[in-house]
């Protein structure tokens, strides 16, 4: 090791990189303070320290503004390579004893958030040393979170086939067609899909996975399809068909509870429900990290029962 890289290790400490970091993020010594449960002046002096050692300014004021320097923003990107091979350095320690440490990062589209609190139970069970980190978010940034490689995992219904992912799907998707207990509808004898289609049909936004699969089954089956209202979850689509706003196709696991009160009652019509998959995704030429196959193996492992286990929970 060189002689001056031996003396910046022996005056720097992670201490200083994690209150630096922490003030960067913040943009503010007394809001890095408050998360940190340091005072100000300990802040202040944790930087001054860091910068003797660098020798250079890594924060100035202008005006009453607190702005990074170039070194400071130098220093941010290699505090995050560090972090990130100590992340890294965690995980294979943790694996040579046998256990999975570390971060596993997932993002689940709307749909799929009434799945992964069910199947994240068990596995962090098997697994405490692990930090699960979820994101939910619609198909259209599911996708781009994919194109850009920022997550370990993505639990998604319908796969972009133009794409090279690998995928593992685990669990049916079943939509059906509902409406609240008193609609008229009910009523209806000889319901045909497109009188169902046509009965002020709450939808979801352009480019989700719930809208892409009543649009492929609309196109595959010739029928009209002409929502009279585009929200923004699933949550508010159920919610605006127990209003009376109209009817819908929704995933049944999203509810089930509302469908055992009888609040909702699903329509049998020709063709219903679609089914689809649930499925675990990542791009076909990432390197797997110890997190992401423990919880692909565990996926793996509970295929056959995947069912009962939802139905159980």
């Amino acid at each position: 090791m060189p002689l001056s890289v031996q003396k910046l290790v022996n005056r720097l400490t992670f201490r200083q990189l994690q209150v630096f970091l922490t003030v960067y993020q913040a943009a503010s010594y007394s809001k890095a303070g408050e998360q940190l449960g340091l005072t100000q002046p300990a802040v202040s002096s944790q930087i001054r320290q860091l910068e003797a050692a660098l020798d250079v300014p890594v924060f100035e004021y202008v005006g009453r503004k607190l702005y990074c320097t170039a070194a400071g923003e130098s220093l941010v990107k290699s505090i995050h390579v560090m972090f990130d091979e100590l992340r890294f350095l965690q995980s294979d320690l943790a694996a040579m004893k046998g256990q999975v440490a570390g971060d596993l990062n997932i993002v689940a589209v709307n749909t799929a958030q009434y799945v992964v609190p069910y199947l994240l139970k068990e596995f962090c069970q098997l697994h405490p040393k692990l930090n699960v980190n979820v994101r939910v978010v619609n198909r259209a940034e599911a996708i781009k979170r994919l194109n850009d490689n920022l997550d370990h995992l993505v639990i998604m219904g319908i796969v972009p086939e133009e794409k090279p992912l690998a995928s593992l799907p685990f669990l049916d998707n079943e939509l059906v067609a509902v409406a609240n207990a008193d609609h008229p509808i009910h009523q209806q004898k000889n319901l045909s899909v497109q009188d169902f289609l046509d009965a002020g049909l709450l939808g979801r936004e352009s480019g989700s996975g719930s809208r892409l699969a009543l649009e492929l089954f609309a196109q595959e089956n010739r029928l009209s399809l002409s929502p009279v209202m585009a929200l923004g979850s699933n949550d508010a689509v159920k919610h605006g068909v127990l209003a009376g706003l109209g009817v819908a196709v929704l995933p049944k696991l999203g509810m089930l509870p509302e469908l055992k009160l009888g609040q909702l009652k699903v329509i049998p019509l020709e063709g219903f429900p679609l089914r689809r998959s649930w499925c675990v995704v990542y791009p076909k030429g990432k390197h797997p990290t110890p997190s992401m196959r423990a919880f692909l193996e565990f996926v793996q492992e509970h295929l056959g029962d995947m069912d009962k286990f939802f139905c159980e929970s």
